[in-house]
């Protein structure tokens, strides 16, 4: 039997010929002025190539905004979409644009942005003609304009939608109407309407305070977005027409997660009155404005897979029209069940898809997936903090037009010594180029520290990138010799080396004396531990492992000489963390330099007031970070690269390790 995931789907005048689709996602790879470039195009190219039948540009805006985002709000923009349509259109994929106006004043907190520029343009001016005095004045001038940008745009995130006026509100509606004609001409194939951001606000009982006609009940406070829906079906008829519909959705406790949308039963309600305007697909989402993606693109271990299906059963029960569902449906399986169970008509796939562009063309051909951690190392955190988007898993993100795996010249006979990421993605590149590859490691399992990683709460997910190269290694061909380290001799006999041998933990750096220490990562092994565990580092390992401490039940605290802990961590992940650490007591000493140990007592002082501070524990936790391992390669004859944790004096992160595996099997 066929898989449903792949079957065909009348959406509005559309036929989508599978049920993928790529949600829309910031991705900061457009122009300065929100043009679709040679970035964009590329990455979304890929997405087509790899077999998605519809696409969605996220936060497209239809009118200029300071924020980094795609824009389509003059004619000039068009050619650019024009060509993204039709590059999509070549593999058969159906392009859309989620339109959205932020819940703000955009033209009055651009006006003084644009002042702030022409002012430091200014001062830059008078300071290159020598006039110090003015160009002082000026900038004086430019930084009091920015900060009454930034107070505007503070205020008016919490009040504009009570005061927005009649006249701007329908300047905005004609903005979106004119922006959805635009896409017309450039030959996109629908508009979502993003169903957060103002339209959210408009709608919801949290946020929306106004006492005239779109406020109070639901029929008025709906009113504005369907007016949207309305008014970019009159200038845009050829259009297939979703909405984003953003369900406020209830956190175990009782509270409430996501301030603008809608909660569920109002959201049902409201998904009939958009049905009968003519929308023609419901993409059901979490509500956002929290402050936090997390809340609305959560991190591993942090909800359930597929945690908004239970709102877009119900809006599939309540109307006519296709129904797409997003959120943590990590899998082809999981969105296959979804499919069949009649749950939802479209799964998308946004993380996943940015992990393996190919998941609809390997579902097709029964090949393995890369599979999505939910890490939100590279994607989420990097749009809460306007950087490009990425994977951590995947090397090519946003450079889809210079990188790809290429077809060696000359094939190999290729040896990796160490199996932990570096080294399978190396292996796995490598393989894929064509060359005959053997990948030695010293452990009985693959994976390296990933296992470590997997053991603290919430992390168990992260196995999911050892186990695609157990997958995919064998149908590479690739050698698989665990439990053997290659001497010289051995690996002389190969065309190319290369050592991903990784780190470890490094030793205490301070005088130790009749103290139980053991290391960071014994513990995360299962090495016994007792009573009290004060864990001496706070990078992102001594956070983990004292989470994993605190867990056992062990009463835990953490030392940091630094102002904080964790300070590479997640965004997304920081407050769980915080919540955690709370619930279980953990201590945390920051600005804190260990001098020594003896008899299980730290020594340290406050690096800010210079105090000295004693602690006492029962077992102390080196987590003071790693070194890189050592592999002997001076008998080795032929041509031999590090990569990875030791291949220089900083270790690396997954991602770092991927990216160095992927480029050196690359260019073999």
């Amino acid at each position: 039997m066929g898989k449903k995931i792949l079957e065909p789907i009348r959406v509005g005048n559309l036929t989508l010929k599978n049920r993928i689709m790529f949600p829309p996602l910031t991705t900061g790879y457009e122009e300065r002025d929100g043009s679709i470039g040679a970035r964009s195009l590329g990455f979304y190219e890929r997405l087509a190539k790899g077999g998605v039948s519809y696409v969605v540009i996220g936060d497209v805006a239809p009118v200029r905004t300071a924020s980094p985002t795609p824009m389509l709000y003059d004619d000039s923009q068009i050619p650019a979409f024009q060509k993204l349509a039709d590059a999509l259109h070549a593999y058969d994929c159906k392009l859309a644009l989620q339109l959205f106006h932020p819940e703000y004043d955009v033209q009055g907190v651009g006006r003084l942005i644009m002042e702030a520029g022409r002012l430091r343009a200014e001062a830059a001016k008078a300071q290159a003609a020598g006039n110090g005095e003015e160009s002082g004045q000026l900038t004086g001038q430019a930084e009091k304009a920015t900060k009454d940008a930034y107070a505007m745009l503070r205020y008016q995130m919490q009040h504009f939608v009570d005061e927005a006026s009649l006249e701007q509100l329908g300047q905005i509606r004609e903005s979106i109407a004119r922006c959805a004609a635009r896409a017309q001409r450039a030959g996109v194939d629908a508009i979502e309407v993003h169903g957060d951001r103002l339209l959210g606000s408009m709608c919801s009982r949290l946020l929306n305070h106004r006492t005239d006609e779109y406020g109070g009940t639901l029929e008025n406070r709906t009113r504005y977005a369907i007016e949207v829906v309305l008014a970019i079906k009159e200038a845009a008829p050829s259009m297939m027409v979703e909405y984003k519909l953003p369900i406020i959705t209830v956190n175990p406790d009782g509270s409430l997660r996501g301030k603008g949308g809608l909660e569920a039963d109002e959201a049902v309600a409201f998904a009939k009155l958009l049905e009968h305007a003519g929308v023609d697909m419901i993409q059901v989402a979490q509500a956002n404005h929290t402050g936090n993606m997390g809340d609305t693109i959560p991190p591993m271990g942090d909800v359930p897979y597929n945690w908004t299906l239970h709102a877009a059963k119900r809006v599939r029960q309540a109307v006519s029209v296709p129904v797409a569902t997003v959120g943590r449906v990590v899998t082809v399986e999981a969105g296959e069940q979804i499919l069949q169970n009649g749950e939802a008509d479209m799964i998308g796939y946004g993380r996943s898809l940015l992990t393996d562009p190919d998941i609809a063309a390997k579902t097709a051909r029964d090949e393995c997936i890369r599979e999505c951690l939910n890490c939100n190392k590279g994607c989420v955190d990097a749009i809460q903090n306007r950087r490009y988007i990425s994977c951590v898993l995947n090397a090519e993100n946003g450079d889809e037009t210079t990188i790809c795996i290429k077809d060696a010249d000359t094939v190999k006979k290729v040896a990796i010594v160490g199996a932990g990421i570096a080294g399978l993605e190396a292996a796995r590149v490598a393989a894929k180029r064509g060359h005959k590859v053997t990948l030695f490691e010293k452990e009985a399992q693959i994976g390296g520290q990933i296992h470590l990683a997997a053991a603290p709460p919430r992390k168990s997910e992260i196995l999911r990138a050892v186990t695609y190269y157990e997958k995919i290694l064998p149908t590479l061909h690739v050698d698989l010799r665990c439990n053997t380290i290659p001497d010289a001799a051995e690996l002389n006999t190969y065309d190319a080396v290369i050592i991903a041998v990784g780190a470890h933990n490094m030793e205490l750096p301070m005088p130790v004396e009749n103290s139980h220490v053991v290391s960071a990562w014994d513990v995360l092994k299962g090495a016994e531990v007792s009573g009290t565990c004060a864990v001496l580092g706070g990078g992102l390992v001594g956070t983990e492992t004292a989470e994993y401490l605190a867990a056992k039940g062990h009463s835990v605290i953490i030392v940091e000489m630094m102002d904080k802990i964790a300070a590479g961590e997640s965004a997304t992940v920081m407050p769980l963390i915080t919540k955690d650490f709370k619930e279980h007591g953990v201590t945390e000493h920051v600005n804190t330099k260990v001098h020594e140990i003896r008899d299980n007592v730290i020594y340290a002082t406050h690096t800010t007031d210079d105090t000295e501070i004693t602690i006492c524990a029962d077992t102390i936790v080196n987590a003071l970070g790693s070194k890189k391992n050592v592999f002997e390669e001076s008998g080795i004859h032929v041509p031999c690269t590090w990569i990875g944790d030791c291949s220089g004096e900083r270790t690396a992160d997954i991602a770092a390790a991927v990216r160095s595996g992927y480029h050196t099997a690359n260019d073999l």
